[in-house]
């Protein structure tokens, strides 16, 4: 008898996308963004923390309906490089660190449910869900540490000035309500984080202070290469904007 060999069983294919356009209303997608961005900056010296959003997690290898798609994520240990989506089995095994949904009406029941069951499954040491709106949670910031296999909340600290507080131990952040608006505050340096359109401005604004301050220095005859030293800027450059 002949026996025909074993086709070994082709690995399927993991979408990075569904086909859907994405539609979200002004202020999901601000917060969506403005996390996204805040822990890529505050983690970009980090070689090991991949920062991601709105991206497929694929968590059982060869079953494509086995997927979940965070608002936003945090994973430690991993290299930091751009993907397609996330393998979990490519990635030894790890599984988001943190995650963040972004509910609304048409997720709040996916979010406080499914995906919170899910997630804790799945080891996710801690879950946040934000309502932007402020429609559908109350407090509209909540958080849940996984603790023996099982979510439980996370203590909300709530300031006179109606400023809500969560602190996250796996961020080394904390997670601030200000005015409805979902803001990372680094008690280290005692300072916001910041989206990259802030960051830029910011750079802008104190690049535009250093030179009006090089332009004064200038005004008052002081020499070309002495105020480039004060100001750390290049002698050349003042001199083609500002003459001299």
């Amino acid at each position: 008898m002949t026996l025909t060999p074993l086709r070994p069983i082709a690995e399927p294919e993991y979408p990075y996308s569904d086909g859907k356009p994405m539609a979200e209303s002004d202020p999901t997608r601000k917060g969506l963004t403005y996390a996204v961005e805040a822990l890529e900056l505050h983690f970009a010296a980090r070689p090991d923390v991949y920062v991601s959003g709105n991206s497929f997690v694929y968590y059982r290898q060869g079953v494509r309906d086995a997927v979940v798609a965070p608002d936003v994520y945090v994973v430690f240990g991993v290299e930091k490089r751009d993907r397609k989506n996330f393998l979990v089995w490519q990635e030894g095994g790890v599984t988001p660190d943190c995650v963040i949904e972004i509910t609304s009406e048409s997720t709040r029941q996916t979010d406080s449910v499914e995906k919170r069951r899910l997630y804790a499954d799945l080891g996710v040491t801690e879950y946040f869900q934000y309502d932007p709106s402020g429609d559908y949670l109350d407090p509209s910031l909540i958080g849940f540490r996984l603790v023996g296999g099982k979510y439980e909340p996370m203590t909300a600290d709530r300031k006179g000035d109606g400023m809500l507080t969560i602190g996250s131990d796996v961020l080394g952040l904390e997670l601030r309500l200000e005015g409805g608006r979902l803001r990372f505050f680094d008690p280290e340096t005692g300072e916001y984080l910041l989206s990259y359109q802030e960051e830029h401005a910011g750079r802008l604004r104190a690049e535009a202070g250093v030179y009006s301050l090089a332009e004064q220095l200038l005004a008052t005859g002081m020499p070309v290469e002495q105020v480039a030293a004060i100001a750390n800027l290049d002698a050349a450059d003042l001199r083609q904007r500002f003459g001299g």
